[in-house]
């Protein structure tokens, strides 16, 4: 799951010139992407194949600073409320066609339509009016200033001249897209989705012929492939990444990477289920979870527990808020208090009649969470609280569960922008179905705090409402929050040119190259020479 698929995720893409085109980067997804169109583009697979396809107006570079992507230049006027983008006049769609202001405008009217359901509507609430100055000049009116505004235009942009008279609920655009970026979509199976170097990309082709990607759901047979070199990337479990990677064949062919990854991991609870409605109950249940030992084992220590929905270290991120405890005995008392007691002395705590059971659902293709889905069975077993697991294919788990909240509890991970802005997840006006506040969490400080977050430009401002944030969430429990994992990213030597930043590993991806003697792959126009 993630945030945006120009805000979520661990790879943020910097593109320049590079030299011609040879060979491929064979990498895996754990699931096939459930829409290309960038304003759905919610979960990660969808994400990291969609930023590959468009571009938004800006971006984040490799140390997490905004810059032009297809704005060249911007103004920001009137203390935020005006910004001014000046497109890039050499753009053309991967038709040929060119890009301009009219497209910006569409886009923002699609996001806007209340027939286009994205759960990034809110990113543009506040903007008036798209207004086009001129083929490559527009101006975006908030109604009021915006912090996150500017970021916001990250947002792929959608070509008006193919999508104008399309539904986007039904178009065939969604597994048929076309960008203005660096790859285009050429192949798209069950097995695998296939990308080709853009040779007209407005910022040079890239040094790489293709990106495909492999449907490989399960972590241990992608490591399989990984072994024969049968591919050229994945991010390691990390058993994989301490233990069975550690070997001399790894070491002669591939660099492994490890760093801070930009999510967290946490137990969601359908706030509408009479079973998480109390808070005490909702505290008692994170007070019986050792978040520790699950790290030590799932994660093999490659994580740190996470307080609230912010990253460590950032300035958002409220160091006043205490480390969750693992205090099981606190726990049978606070659920003793809600009215939960084992009546019956089957080990389960009961009330009202009703026993304290619930399902636990996490996406297959993840065996960390599974693991740790069946260390918090455990845990919550010995207070008195009955935990099934269930595990589903990703696209069922989000079409039949999530989008439907046909859900108890979930076992989830965001990933987060640069950007600390949490409106979407958190704010009680984003919890219709498509939307990310799928939990149905309500508060009206919240709300107000993350409005506020949004109004300032200044980082105090900003920081002293998302501290009062993290420290609310930390007292009611919305979620239960585990862990910060880190990225364990392992990568064929043959590549050249990467370079590990703040944004991780794949801000340059169009730089990479594969020295003549190292290629394994030569291009035709048309496929494998």
């Amino acid at each position: 799951m993630s945030i945006s698929p120009f805000k979520t995720g661990l790879f943020i893409f910097f593109f320049a010139a590079s030299a011609v085109a040879s060979d491929a980067l064979i990498t895996s997804l754990p699931a096939e992407p459930s829409n290309l169109i960038p304003c759905f583009a919610a979960d990660t697979a969808s994400a990291e194949i969609s930023r590959l396809i468009f571009n938004g107006l800006v971006k984040y570079d490799k140390n997490l600073k905004l810059t032009g992507d297809l704005a060249q230049n911007w103004e920001i006027l009137d203390e935020g409320k005006r910004i001014v983008f000046h497109l890039r006049k050499n753009v053309r769609w991967q038709d040929g066609a060119p890009l301009t202001a009219e497209d910006v405008r569409f886009t923002f009217e699609k996001i806007k339509d209340p027939n286009t359901p994205t759960p990034y509507g809110g990113d543009f609430e506040k903007v008036e009016a798209v207004r086009v100055i001129d083929e490559h000049t527009l101006e975006v009116i908030y109604r009021e200033p915006f912090a996150p505004g500017l970021a916001s235009w990250g947002m792929g942009i959608l070509p008006k001249h193919l999508l104008e008279k399309e539904n986007l609920m039904s178009t065939a655009f969604s597994r048929k897209p076309v960008g203005t970026g660096p790859f285009i979509l050429k192949k798209w199976s069950s097995e695998k989705i296939e990308l080709w170097r853009n040779p007209d990309y407005f910022e040079g082709a890239p040094g790489l012929e293709r990106m495909v990607y492999r449907i490989l759901p399960d972590t241990s047979t992608a490591f399989l492939e990984l072994q024969t070199e049968n591919l050229d990337s994945m991010g390691l479990a990390p058993i994989q990444f301490k233990r069975q990677s550690d070997t001399p064949f790894f070491q002669k062919h591939f660099r492994k990477f490890r760093y801070p990854s930009f999510s967290y991991t946490y137990i969601g609870y359908n706030l509408t289920n009479p079973l998480f409605r109390d808070v005490k109950v909702r505290k008692a249940m994170g007070l019986a979870i050792s978040k520790q030992e699950i790290i030590d084992v799932t994660l093999m220590g490659y994580g740190r527990i996470a307080t609230g929905p912010f990253l460590p270290g950032g300035w958002a991120y409220n160091p006043s808020v205490e480390t969750p405890s693992f205090d099981p005995e606190r726990a049978k008392l606070l659920l003793k208090d809600a009215g939960w007691r084992d009546s019956d002395g089957d080990g389960i705590l009961d009330k009202d009649g009703k026993k304290f059971s619930f399902t636990l659902l996490t996406n297959f293709g993840n065996d960390q969470r599974k693991q740790a889905c069946e260390m918090i069975q455990k845990y919550l077993s010995q207070v008195g609280i009955e935990v099934k697991i269930q595990v589903l294919e990703w696209g069922i788990f989000l079409r039949e569960h999530i989008d439907k909240k046909n859900f108890e509890a979930v076992l989830l991970a965001w990933q987060l922008p640069p950007d600390p802005d949490i409106f979407d997840i958190f704010h009680s006006s984003r919890q219709a179905p498509g939307q990310f506040n799928f939990v149905g969490y309500e508060n009206k400080d919240v709300d107000r705090h993350l409005e506020e977050g949004r109004r300032s430009f200044e980082e105090a401002a900003r920081s002293r409402a998302y501290h009062e944030i993290h420290r609310i969430l930390a007292e009611e429990e919305p979620y239960t929050f585990l862990y910060v994992p880190e990225a364990l990213p392992i990568l064929h030597k043959r590549f050249e040119g990467v370079e590990l930043a703040p944004a991780g590993l794949s801000h340059n991806l169009i730089h990479w190259q594969v020295a003549e003697s190292e290629r394994r792959y030569r291009f035709k126009k048309d496929g494998v020479a």
